[in-house]
């Protein structure tokens, strides 16, 4: 029972135990005829009515009071690594759709951008990073507990549409100006793990908050390749090729998702969580180029 509920029934009780005392209170003490006995009757059923009208009104406030399970507020705000823009935006028409009073506000941003926000107190109810080590961090904060693994994503070589330099793999970057995410975001921290695995004397020309903006400078051609997510290089529809390269495999990226501890809308926001972990969440983060976890 909810606590507004309580307190309604609280509230019936010390009305009805009140009952014979009012009763008592207002009948006469001695009967003076028919007349008395009716008067003596109306007043004795005046509490008896009275309490009815406040048991039907006390009724209905329980009935729309809040249940002390549902949210204050209808909002739920995620904050959710740049890799996911897409798929996620996909995800939260699905889920409004299915919930037609709630309302998805999406933060997007490097993880470790997202992460410092939420640890200095940016209000929000979700969290989605590309790497579990952000998203330690934020739970070691406090600021989230039980993350769960909802999809994983590799790095593939983006190169502009009909891959000019003939590239092939991490050692045919050697020389040329290449885009890599900055390290201490996951997309970044994946570049490093593969280009050491490959042996390559790689010198990236540039660092890049997120891996959209890593994407954005081969788009304007300030770059001749960028490491990025097979799904953002998916996402570019066509303006990009990508070249798959073994070493990928070596630094694939689990996202894990949590509830935010200061979550204003926590079961909302759980439910936007087990959306993106079902069948239909999953079948978008598929198309986009996603692995299941």
């Amino acid at each position: 029972m909810s606590t507004a509920a309580a307190r309604i029934t609280a509230a019936l009780a010390r009305t009805a135990s009140r009952l014979p005392l009012a009763a008592a209170l207002i009948t006469p003490r001695r009967s003076r005829g028919a007349a008395s006995t009716r008067a003596r009757r109306c007043a004795a059923t005046r509490p008896l009515a009275a309490a009815v009208a406040l048991a039907t009104a006390l009724l209905a406030l329980t009935a729309c009071a809040p249940d002390a399970e549902e949210d204050a507020d209808n909002t739920v705000t995620v904050f959710a690594a740049a890799s996911l823009t897409k798929a996620f935006t996909l995800i939260a028409d699905q889920f409004e759709e299915e919930h037609p009073r709630a309302g998805i506000v999406l933060n997007f941003g490097g993880s470790s951008t997202l992460a410092t926000q939420i640890t200095e107190g940016a209000p929000g109810d979700v969290f989605a990073a590309a790497d579990e080590t952000t998203m330690a961090g934020v739970v070691d904060a406090g600021a989230a507990a039980d993350p769960e693994t909802f999809a994983r994503n590799q790095l593939v070589i983006a190169v502009p549409e009909g891959n000019p330099e003939g590239i092939t793999g991490l050692h045919d970057l050697v020389g040329l100006l290449v885009a890599v995410c900055a390290e201490e975001v996951p997309c970044g921290a994946a570049a490093r793990t593969a280009i050491e695995a490959s042996g390559a004397s790689i010198t990236p020309s540039t660092y890049e908050p997120d891996v959209k903006a890593t994407l954005a400078k081969l788009a304007i051609n300030q770059v001749d390749a960028a490491l990025v997510y097979r799904t953002d290089a998916m996402a570019a529809h066509g303006a990009v090729d990508a070249v798959e390269f073994p070493e990928s495999d070596s630094a694939v990226n689990a996202y894990p998702i949590a509830l935010l501890d200061e979550a204003t809308s926590p079961n909302l926001a759980a439910e936007f969580i087990a959306h993106v972990q079902s069948d239909a969440g999953q079948a978008v983060l598929e198309a986009e180029g996603f692995q299941r976890p």
